[in-house]
């Protein structure tokens, strides 16, 4: 941020060589400003790659999306191999409701979300679903994809 030199005041004339000059008092914040631009767009261009998930392949249906909320929600993943991770560190089995039970404690919403991959059996989704609740989540959201087909046979399209 540099600062300048600036002339004598009232110097209409040639300036004189050797003549004082009083040092520029004023801030040059364009630097800061280009800085500050940067950094933005750096953040904005990240923070979508922030978002850190297990790839797992969720059943499709045609229900609508659940609202967000201001807590970032609890998040309970089933993977096609059977590993149960609690947002995205794997946890045992055995040690799921105590793990719930701590978090619960902590957090103002009873909501938790569960993803399960669309080929786990339904008796080890209920049965997790069943560790939810004892673990205090009395809210349960499944996570599913859009664009999944309806009861009556037609796709959320409508063919």
């Amino acid at each position: 941020m540099g600062a300048g030199v600036v002339a004598k005041e009232g110097g209409r004339g040639r300036r004189r060589r050797g003549g004082k000059r009083k040092p520029m008092s004023d801030i040059n914040v364009t630097p800061f400003v280009d800085v500050m631009l940067v950094l933005l767009i750096v953040f904005m261009v990240a923070a979508p790659m922030l978002t850190v998930g297990v790839p797992v392949a969720l059943p499709k249906t045609s229900a609508q999306s659940l609202p967000t909320e201001r807590e970032e929600p609890l998040t309970v993943t089933l993977t096609a191999d059977g590993r149960v991770l609690l947002m995205s560190n794997e946890t045992e089995s055995g040690d799921l409701i105590g793990q719930l039970r701590a978090i619960a404690t902590e957090r103002t919403s009873p909501k938790v979300f569960l993803r399960a991959d669309g080929t786990i059996p339904y008796a080890r989704v209920v049965q997790v679903m069943g560790a939810l609740n004892a673990g205090g989540f009395t809210d349960i959201g499944l996570v599913t994809e859009s664009g999944g087909p309806r009861l009556d046979g037609t796709d959320s399209t409508g063919n």
